[in-house]
C-alpha cells in the first residue's frame, strides 16, 4: 500500500509539472497541434509506465479510444481507454484492472474506461453507433499487438456504411436540437454546438466508415474536397481548437462552453481591442461565428456527398431549363450555370419554396452557390429581374422563413442585402437576447410565419386572425428583416435601420404607402413593447396618446404582430403570459380609441364598479358591506385595478377595513402569468422598497406593482 501511494505521488507530481509546462509552451507558441500532440504524448508515456508497474498480463491490450485515440487530447479532456482482455480472462485480471484504475484516479487523471472482450466490443459496436465511433478511433498503448490488429479488423468488418451514416445523422440532429439548431447562441459550446468541432469529427467518422480516409488530406487526395476547402477546413478547425485549449487553461477545468465570464479574457489574450463600435469580446465571437458557419456549411455539403456515394440514385426529373430534382434534392443541369445565368441563383430558392417534396439542395448546388456569391454584387442588386425574384420569395404562400434562413446559411442573403451581411455573428449585450442579431431577425421572421399557419392558430389566436386579414404580409417580413439591421453601428439602430429600409423599398419600387409602412415599423418597433410594460394602461390618456402615435388600424395591427414576434424571438424564456396580456390589452384599447369607442375615466371607473359588484353579488355579499371600503379607497382605485382584482380584494378586505394587523393574501393569476399577492397595511417608512427587497431575496421577479 505504501509503495502504491509513493508511486501515485510520484506520477501526480509528474502530471502537475507536465501540465504547467504544457501551458507555458502553449502560450509561448500558440500552436494547437503542438499542444494536443504534447499532452497526448505525455499521457501515453504515463499510462504505459503505470500499465507496466501494475503488471497486467501481456495478452491484454490497453487501447486509447475516442478523442484520445485520435490524438486530440485537450488540456483538461477526459482520457478514454479500452481494456481488451482475452475471451476467457484469468480471475486475477479483474483485481489488477481495479488496481490500475484506482491508481490512475489517485494520480489525478480523469479516465473514462471500459473493459470488454473482442466479442463484446463487436456486439456493442453493432448495436450502438456511438460505441462504434469510439472504437473506430483507436491506438494501441500497451499489450499484444497482434490481438489489437485483430480487434481493429473485426470492428471495421462490422461497419455497415449506410446504416452507420443514418445513425450518425440522427445523432447529430439530436445534438443540434439541444442548441436550438443554431450556431449563433451567445454562449456556444465549441465542441458540441452546430458548427463546433464535433461537426468536423462527424465528417471524418463517416469518411472512415467508407474507407475514404481519416484526415482532411485523405479527403483532398480523393477529391472529396478542393484545395481551397481543405485549407479553409484546416484554418477553421485550428481556430476552434485554439479557443478550446485557451478556454481549458483559463477555466482550469474541462470547459467547452464560451461563457460570458470568459469571453472578455479570451479576447484580451488574443489581442482584440474594444473600440467605439464594438467590444473586444464581440470581435472575438464574430470570428468564432464565422468559423462555426463555415464548418456547419461544409458539414452539410460533405454529409450529402458521402450519402450520395453509398445510396443508389433515382432518375433525375427536369425542372425548367436549369434544374433537376434527384433523390429529393435540387440540383443544376451543369456546373457553371450561375456564371451564365445569374438569375438562377435566386430562382433556386424559389423552386424549393414551390416544391415542398424537395428536402434541400444537393452538395453540388451548395458548392456552386458558394462560388457564385461574388456575382451577387451591386449590379446584381440593381437588376429588376433579381429584385422581382427576391420579392417573389417574400410573397410565396409557403417556405418564406426556410428560404431566407437557407439564403443566410449559404451567404446569399448577406450579399443581396449588404446591411444584413454586416450583422451576421453580431452579438447583443443585454438582459434579453440570447442570439446574435442575424439569428434573432430570422427567429422574428419565423414567429411571423407561425401566425400564417392555421394549424398553429391555437398558439396565438388573435395574432393568427389578424395576420390572416392582413393584406400584404410580405411588408411585415421586410420590417422584420430591417428592424435590428443597424445594431452594432453606433447611434440609434431604429433610425439607422429606417434609412436602410427606405433605401431598399425605393430600390425595389414599392409603392409610397407600402414603403412608408415598412419604414415606420422599423422606426417604431420598440414603442409598443415599452408602452405596454412601462405605462399605466388603465389611464385613458396613455391609450389616446398611443392611438395618436399609430394613427390608423393598419399600423396598429402591423406593429402588434411585429412586437409579439420580436419579443418571442429574443429568447425561449422571455415571452410570458403577463407580457401577452399587456400587449393584447393595449392593442384592444387602442383599437377602440381609433374607432372612437374609448371610455372616459369616469365611464371606465363606473363600468369596473358595476362589473365588480356583479361578481361580489355571486358570492352573496351585500353592497352595504363593501361600499365603505370602496369609499375609503377613492375614485382612482377603480381606474387603477381591473374589476376581477377589485372583486377579489373587496371580498377579502371588507371585514378588515380598519385593521391594525397587516393582511397578506396570494392567488394564482387568472391570466396564468404568475402569482398575484395583495398586501394591505398602513403606510410605513420605506415600505415599498422593503417589500421589493423581500421578493428579491425569495428569487421572484416582480412583473407589475400597484399601490
Amino acid at each position: 500500500m505504501a509503495e502504491t501511494l509513493k508511486t501515485a505521488q510520484h506520477w501526480r507530481a509528474q502530471l502537475k509539472a507536465a501540465q504547467e509546462a504544457l501551458k507555458v509552451d502553449f502560450y509561448a507558441h500558440s500552436n494547437a497541434r503542438r499542444c494536443l500532440q504534447q499532452r497526448t504524448s505525455f499521457i501515453d508515456k504515463l499510462l504505459r509506465a503505470v500499465w507496466k508497474d501494475t503488471n497486467i498480463f501481456n495478452d491484454t491490450c490497453l487501447i486509447a479510444v475516442g478523442g484520445y485515440g485520435r490524438g486530440e487530447l485537450f488540456p483538461h479532456s477526459d482520457i478514454d481507454v479500452l481494456i481488451l482482455p482475452p475471451e476467457s480472462p484469468p480471475p486475477q485480471l479483474n483485481v489488477k484492472i481495479e488496481a490500475l484504475v484506482t491508481l490512475l484516479w489517485d494520480i489525478g487523471l480523469n479516465v473514462g474506461h471500459s473493459v470488454r472482450t473482442l466479442s463484446e466490443c463487436v456486439e456493442e459496436a453493432a448495436r450502438d453507433a456511438t460505441v462504434m465511433t469510439n472504437l473506430l478511433e483507436s491506438r494501441l498503448l500497451a499489450g499484444d499487438h497482434d490481438r489489437y490488429l485483430h480487434y481493429l479488423q473485426r470492428i471495421r468488418n462490422c461497419i455497415q456504411p449506410q446504416a452507420f451514416l443514418q445513425a450518425k445523422i440522427r445523432e447529430q440532429d439530436q445534438r443540434h436540437a439541444k442548441f436550438n439548431d443554431t450556431e449563433y447562441n451567445l454562449e456556444p459550446n465549441i465542441k458540441e454546438s452546430p458548427g463546433g468541432l464535433r461537426d468536423l469529427h462527424m465528417i471524418l467518422w463517416l469518411s472512415q466508415s467508407q474507407d475514404l480516409g481519416a484526415t482532411w488530406v485523405d479527403l483532398y487526395q480523393r477529391k472529396l474536397i478542393s484545395a481551397s476547402e481543405h485549407a479553409a477546413l484546416r484554418r477553421h478547425e485550428r481556430q476552434l481548437q485554439l479557443l478550446r485549449i485557451r478556454l481549458h487553461f483559463l477555466a482550469n477545468r474541462r470547459e467547452d462552453k464560451l461563457l460570458f465570464d470568459f469571453q472578455s479574457e479570451l479576447a484580451a489574450e488574443l489581442g482584440y481591442v474594444t473600440n467605439a463600435k464594438r467590444r473586444a469580446s464581440e470581435a472575438l465571437m464574430q470570428g468564432f461565428y464565422r468559423s462555426a458557419k463555415y464548418i456547419s456549411l461544409m458539414n452539410e455539403v460533405l454529409l450529402k456527398a458521402l450519402a450520395e456515394k453509398i445510396a443508389p440514385s433515382s432518375m433525375p426529373e427536369a425542372i425548367g431549363a436549369y434544374f433537376i430534382a434527384q433523390d429529393g434534392l435540387l440540383d443544376t443541369t451543369h456546373n457553371d450555370l450561375f456564371a451564365q445565368h445569374p438569375e438562377a441563383i435566386l430562382q433556386s430558392f424559389l423552386i424549393l419554396q414551390q416544391r415542398p417534396d424537395l428536402t434541400g439542395m444537393s452538395a453540388s448546388l451548395v458548392r456552386q452557390l458558394q462560388r457564385a456569391r461574388p456575382l451577387v454584387n451591386r449590379g446584381y442588386r440593381l437588376n429588376s429581374t433579381h429584385q422581382k425574384q427576391f420579392l417573389d420569395i417574400l410573397q410565396q404562400r409557403n417556405g418564406v422563413h426556410h428560404s431566407l434562413r437557407r439564403m443566410n446559411h449559404y451567404g446569399i442573403l448577406g450579399a443581396y442585402i449588404p446591411a444584413f451581411g454586416k450583422i451576421i455573428g453580431q452579438m447583443q449585450h443585454d438582459l434579453f437576447h440570447v442570439y446574435t442579431v442575424d439569428e434573432h431577425i430570422l427567429n422574428v421572421l419565423a414567429n411571423l410565419r407561425r401566425f400564417a399557419k392555421p394549424e398553429l392558430k391555437h398558439e396565438f389566436p388573435l395574432c393568427s386572425t389578424l395576420f390572416a386579414q392582413f393584406e400584404k404580409p410580405y411588408l411585415l417580413y421586410l420590417a422584420a428583416l430591417f428592424h435590428d439591421i443597424a445594431k452594432g453601428r453606433g447611434g440609434d439602430h431604429s433610425e439607422l435601420g429606417t434609412m436602410d429600409a427606405r433605401r431598399f423599398c425605393r430600390l425595389h419600387e414599392l409603392t409610397k404607402e407600402d414603403a412608408e409602412l415598412v419604414a415606420w415599423l422599423v422606426q417604431a418597433h420598440l414603442i409598443m413593447s415599452r408602452t405596454a410594460q412601462k405605462s399605466d394602461l388603465g389611464d385613458p390618456a396613455v391609450i389616446q396618446q398611443f392611438a395618436r402615435f399609430v394613427e390608423n388600424d393598419t399600423r396598429l395591427v402591423a406593429l402588434y404582430l411585429l412586437t409579439v414576434a420580436d419579443i418571442r424571438g429574443t429568447s425561449p424564456a422571455v415571452w410570458n403570459a403577463w407580457k401577452a396580456n399587456l400587449l393584447q390589452h393595449l392593442f384592444q384599447q387602442t383599437r377602440k380609441a381609433l374607432q372612437g369607442k374609448m371610455p372616459t375615466l369616469d365611464q371606465l371607473a363606473e363600468a369596473r364598479r358595476n362589473e365588480a359588484a356583479e361578481k361580489l353579488d355571486r358570492f352573496g355579499l351585500n353592497p352595504s358591506s363593501y361600499l365603505d371600503l370602496w369609499q375609503a379607497f377613492g375614485e382612482d382605485y377603480f381606474t387603477r385595478y381591473e374589476s376581477d382584482e377589485i372583486a377579489w380584494q373587496s371580498r377579502l378586505l371588507t371585514p378588515h377595513l380598519n385593521t391594525q394587523t397587516p393582511i397578506v393574501r396570494a392567488r394564482l393569476s387568472p391570466h396564468g402569468d404568475g402569482i398575484q399577492i395583495m398586501i394591505y397595511t398602513k403606510d410605513q417608512q420605506d415600505l415599498f422598497a422593503r417589500i421589493c427587497s423581500f421578493f428579491g431575496h425569495m428569487g421572484y421577479n416582480i412583473a407589475q406593482a400597484k399601490i
